[in-house]
């Protein structure tokens, strides 16, 4: 039986959702996901027909248990309303924000746009969210919700890169004792000077003071555009400054990947696949087994979240393939998963993390 979210199959509603504007089409998207999100009994039925849970692919990760290992990368839930609904779509886990000390409305409209060609999104946002105030509100009727949940957090547009740390220290106190994880967001293209705060100085600054204000987890997020030396040196000083993982990576600005791309913004989907894939599969030879990884970047079948587990993922994200295959990818993925596994004669996805290295 289809799943209600599909609303006559997700082929169908893409149709529609194609000749809105892109901005728009989230918006519609992230409506229905709210309307579901407030009929309880809507909720348990499209979950059960969507959310994958197997003992193959539970894991315990940050004193969580993570039914499987697919989540939903930042920056499709901005503003933390969509939470609730995530489990409904199959995700194991979701990661909220990026959310900023101060609310802002991004950069200059249109700033999203879609690569059809290329199956693939180009965005321009900047990080616009309703700020920690309004994030932290919405957290706080979630208190009986359980569900793994990463905040990620980034510097307001007009905060000078001397003053970055003031916000990240706003932003660190303001989430110490919510989610289960906290990214630090210094690699999207889309704030001015924001990428230049990959640097060791910044990363043992932000971690140190992390380390005073909560015993959270708390993650780097990288670029995809270092070379890969710079960023094995970043990802190694950050894990020792106190990194509980690494997610590689964020959107691309290469626009040599393709002929259709603006000028400007950061591209993902499946023109990041291979770029975002061979980096991190640099920095899973030197950090796996040393610290968490976690993939993203063009991830649309169950081939290829297997090829990033092996590569050293615990866990992968997917947010801009969902765009073009709809909800049922990631049912798709985690049973591919369990299928791939199986295969290859694995009793849990632990023993095909890092198969690459063994």
């Amino acid at each position: 039986m289809e799943s209600p979210l599909s609303l006559f199959s997700y082929q169908n509603l893409k149709k529609i959702l194609f000749k809105l504007d892109p901005e728009t089409a989230h918006s519609v998207a992230g409506l229905g996901l709210r309307s579901i999100a407030h009929c309880p009994t809507l909720l348990r039925f499209v979950k059960n027909q969507n959310f994958v849970t197997h003992p193959m692919l539970q894991q315990e990760i940050f004193g969580r248990t993570f039914q499987n290992p697919v989540g939903l990368g930042a920056g499709f839930d901005k503003n933390g309303q969509y939470i609730t609904a995530m489990p409904t779509i199959g995700f194991g886990f979701t990661e909220i924000g990026t959310v900023t000390p101060k609310p802002q409305d991004g950069n200059a409209k249109p700033r999203l746009f879609r690569l059809l060609e290329d199956n693939s999104i180009q965005n321009a946002m900047g990080f616009n969210n309703k700020g920690s105030h309004y994030m932290l509100q919405r957290l706080k009727k979630l208190y009986f919700f359980d569900y793994p949940m990463g905040i990620n957090i980034g510097k307001n547009k007009l905060t000078s890169e001397d003053d970055a740390l003031n916000d990240y220290e706003t932003l660190f106190k303001a989430f110490k004792d919510y989610g289960d994880y906290i990214v630090i967001n210094i690699s999207s293209p889309n704030t001015p000077g924001l990428r230049d705060l990959q640097n060791e100085s910044f990363n043992n600054a932000i971690f140190a003071m992390a380390k005073e204000i909560t015993t959270q987890p708390v993650l780097l997020k990288i670029a995809p555009d270092m070379e890969p030396e710079d960023a094995i040196t970043l990802c190694k000083t950050a894990v020792e400054a106190g990194a509980a993982g690494i997610i590689a990576t964020n959107t691309t600005i290469d626009y040599s990947l393709t002929t259709h791309a603006k000028d400007f913004g950061g591209i993902s989907g499946a023109l990041l696949t291979e770029k975002s894939y061979q980096l991190f599969k640099a920095i899973g030879q030197e950090l796996y087994g040393k610290t968490l990884l976690i993939s993203v970047g063009g991830i649309d079948s169950a081939e290829e979240a297997y090829r990033r587990i092996k590569a050293g993922a615990s866990l992968v994200q997917v947010y801009s393939m969902l765009v073009y295959r709809g909800p049922a990818l990631i049912k798709e993925i985690n049973e591919g998963l369990i299928k791939l596994l199986q295969k290859d004669g694995y009793n849990h996805i632990s023993e095909a993390i890092g198969a690459d290295y063994k």
